[in-house]
C-alpha cells in the first residue's frame, strides 16, 4: 500500500508511447547527452542486465554486446580526468572529495530511465570530477562539459539530474556566468532539459552528499531548471494500475503512497516537486502569452517547472547497480545501507531523463534537434482543444514538502507544483514537433 515501483513498460503505457514505438519512432539516429558527476565503472554491465530483464534491446557499448550495423550505441566521456567511481573517498576536505561511488545509483537512474524512453537513441554518458551537491562549486566543470557536447555536435538533447537553489550561488552574476552551455545549445539546437529538484517550494544550501544541508528562508527554485533556456521538469505521484490494459486507470484497489487520499486520480503533484518563481530571471515571452484556463498567475519572474513526469519516491521506478558491493554504497535505504541489486527510485531525477528520451523521439520525428522547445511547449498549451489532447493537466497535490516554507498547489493548468502537466506522447511529440515549425 505504500510504495509501487513501475516497469518501464507500464511507464510508457502511463504516457501514452506505445503508438510511437510501434510506428518505429523510438529515438534513432538520436544522442542524449546525460551529465552526471563521477559516472559508474558498472554502467556497461548494469544497462545490460536492465535491458535483459525488461526485455528491452540492448545498446552496441553494453557489456557482453555484439554490435550490429544500425544497433543503438552507449558511450562515456570522461571530461576534465573524472575518476573511477571505485577509488575511495579522500580525507581531505577539498572541494570536491567525497564518497564518489554514491554518484552511482544517479547514473544508472539516468541511464537506464532515458534508455527504456527512448529505446532506439544513442546515449553519451558524460562526467565530470567534482561533486554537483558541493554548494556550486562543480557546475563550472559542468558546463564546461555541456559546451564541449555541444560544439562537437555529441547530442540533439542534454538531461540534468542535478541542481541547486538560485540563493544557493554567491550572486546572481555568478549563476549568469554559467549560461554560456545553454545559449550555444539554444543557437545549435541541442535541448536542454533540468529536474526541478526534490524539496518542493523550499531550496537548501548544498553540502556533500549523505550530509544533509540547510534550508533557505522562503520559497525558492532551483537552476538550472529555473534558467528560461532550460525546459524544467517537476515530478508527480504515478497513481495508475500498471497491470491494466489502459495506462491511465487510477488503481482503485491498492492505490500507493499519497495516492490514497486522492481516489480516483491517475496522477497528482508530488510533495517534493521543485516549483516556484525564480528571483533571477525574469518571465520569459513564452509565458507571457496566453495560458490554460485555470492557470495559476505567473507575475513578473520565471515560473518553475514547465512540464512533469512520474517522480514520487512512493511510485518510482525500477533501476540496476552492481556497485558498490553489499551494504557499502553510502546509500541510504531506509535506516539501512542500500544493496547492491534492484532499487525503486524516484525524485525529479527520474522525471528528466525520461523526458529526454521523449525529446529524442521527437528529434528522430523532426529529423534532427528542436533545440529551445518550451515556446512550443507552451503554444500548443494556449489552444484549449491541444492541451486537452497533449497533456494530463494534473490538478491535485502541493509541493509543500517543508512546514516552515509555504507551498503551491497544483491547479487547472500551469502551476508551480508540475507546470502544464504530463505528456500524452503519442499526440504531444508530433504537435510539438508542427509547432516549433510554426504550425
Amino acid at each position: 500500500m505504500g510504495r509501487r515501483c513501475f516497469t518501464p513498460q507500464a511507464i510508457r503505457a502511463a504516457y501514452n508511447v506505445g503508438p510511437l514505438h510501434s510506428a518505429g519512432e523510438d529515438g534513432r539516429g538520436q544522442t542524449i547527452a546525460i551529465v552526471d558527476s563521477y559516472g559508474s565503472d558498472t554502467m556497461a554491465h548494469d544497462l545490460h542486465v536492465f535491458d535483459q530483464a525488461f526485455g528491452i534491446a540492448p545498446m552496441c557499448g553494453e557489456e557482453g554486446v555484439s554490435c550490429a550495423p544500425g544497433m543503438p550505441t552507449f558511450g562515456e566521456l570522461h571530461l576534465q580526468g573524472s575518476p573511477a567511481t571505485k577509488a575511495p573517498p579522500s580525507t581531505s576536505n577539498s572541494p570536491g572529495q567525497e564518497d564518489k561511488s554514491a554518484w552511482a545509483l544517479e547514473v544508472a537512474l539516468d541511464v537506464e530511465t532515458a534508455h527504456a524512453m527512448a529505446p532506439g537513441a544513442n546515449i553519451l554518458l558524460v562526467t565530470t570530477p567534482t561533486a554537483e551537491t558541493l554548494g556550486v562549486q562543480g557546475f563550472p566543470q559542468m558546463m564546461a562539459a555541456e559546451q564541449y557536447v555541444v560544439e562537437h555536435h555529441l547530442a540533439t538533447v542534454i538531461s540534468q539530474s542535478f541542481a541547486s537553489a538560485e540563493g544557493a550561488f554567491g550572486s546572481s552574476q555568478s549563476l549568469q556566468n554559467l549560461r554560456y552551455a545553454f545559449k550555444s545549445a539554444a543557437q545549435n539546437g541541442v535541448t536542454v532539459l533540468g529536474s526541478s529538484g526534490d524539496d518542493g517550494s523550499a531550496g537548501s544550501a548544498k553540502t556533500p552528499v549523505g550530509q544533509g544541508g540547510s534550508t533557505l528562508p522562503g520559497p525558492a527554485v532551483e537552476w538550472p531548471a529555473s534558467d528560461p533556456l532550460v525546459t524544467g521538469v517537476g515530478g508527480t505521484d504515478l497513481c495508475t494500475d500498471p497491470g491494466a490494459a489502459n495506462g491511465r486507470v487510477a488503481d482503485s484497489v491498492s492505490p500507493p503512497g499519497a495516492c490514497q487520499n486522492a481516489p480516483g486520480q491517475s496522477e497528482i503533484g508530488w510533495i517534493g516537486s521543485g516549483g516556484g518563481f525564480s528571483s533571477v530571471f525574469a518571465k520569459p515571452d513564452y509565458q507571457s502569452g496566453v495560458l490554460p484556463a485555470g492557470s495559476t498567475a505567473i507575475g513578473s519572474m520565471r515560473g518553475v517547472p514547465d512540464v512533469s513526469l512520474q517522480a514520487s519516491p512512493s511510485t518510482g521506478a525500477l533501476v540496476y547497480l552492481s556497485l558498490p558491493p553489499d551494504g557499502q554504497s553510502g546509500l541510504k535505504c531506509g535506516s539501512t545501507p542500500c544493496s547492491t541489486g534492484w532499487y525503486d527510485i524516484g525524485g525529479t531525477s527520474l522525471a528528466c531523463p525520461q523526458w529526454a528520451g521523449l525529446v529524442a523521439i521527437a528529434d528522430q520525428i523532426n529529423h534532427g534537434g528542436l533545440g529551445l522547445i518550451n515556446p512550443a511547449l507552451y503554444k500548443l498549451a494556449s489552444a484549449p482543444a491541444t492541451y486537452a489532447a497533449d497533456f494530463n493537466d494534473v490538478t491535485v497535490g502541493s509541493n509543500a514538502a517543508e512546514a516552515s516554507v509555504p507551498g503551491y498547489s497544483a491547479t487547472t493548468g500551469w502551476d508551480p507544483v508540475t507546470g502544464l502537466g504530463t505528456p500524452n506522447a503519442a499526440k504531444l511529440l508530433p504537435d510539438l514537433v508542427s509547432a516549433v515549425h510554426g504550425g
